[in-house]
């Protein structure tokens, strides 16, 4: 099973960025296409094909009671063929948090690039339209949250596109 681990945000941020997201006009670039709001989500770490069963019990064993960084969306940015809204911690200390979760969870901090994605390019005839410009513009920055708690996920790909489903959920502590 492919799985990744994941803080998925609040209903209230994902409110406020559908709404500054719709202003982009992505629904209708066809060199865009974007991402349902239930799977927006900031990856700390991808595990690829792993047992489940092992990585929910090793998540219990490091991510129980662990601090819980407050984060924000604010601006954008894009890799090859993604276009994404950044993700900010409020100080250092939520810095710190969510370095150390990325790091419990198999991921490189420095490395690491905290995100939602918002679209990916469109394919033609199999291949992704590489050289669509991502929309240019700054999402502004949206409401504060401390994610409760962190997920495990599974990733399966179907014709109508990818489907997450959470395998376990382990509580995050306070800041």
């Amino acid at each position: 099973m492919r799985l990744f681990t994941a803080l998925w945000p609040s209903p209230e941020v994902v409110a406020a960025l559908s709404a500054d997201v719709a202003a982009l006009g992505l629904d209708d670039d066809p060199a865009w296409r974007p991402g349902p709001t239930a799977r927006w989500h900031v990856t700390l770490a991808f595990h690829g094909e792993d047992e489940p069963g092992r990585r929910a019990r090793e998540l219990e064993e490091w991510a129980a009671g662990a601090p819980a960084p407050t984060l924000r969306v604010a601006g954008t940015g894009e890799f090859p063929g993604v276009f994404w809204a950044g993700v900010e911690p409020a100080g250092p200390a939520d810095a710190d948090a969510l370095a150390a979760l990325v790091t419990l969870a198999g991921g490189t901090p420095e490395r690491f690039v905290p995100h939602l994605t918002l679209a990916r390019a469109a394919r033609r005839r199999g291949r992704r339209i590489d050289d669509a410009p991502a929309p240019r513009a700054d999402l502004p920055a949206g409401p504060w949250w401390t994610p409760s708690e962190v997920l495990l996920v599974s990733s399966l790909g179907t014709r109508s596109g990818l489907v997450y489903e959470p395998v376990h959920r382990v509580a995050l502590g306070g800041t």
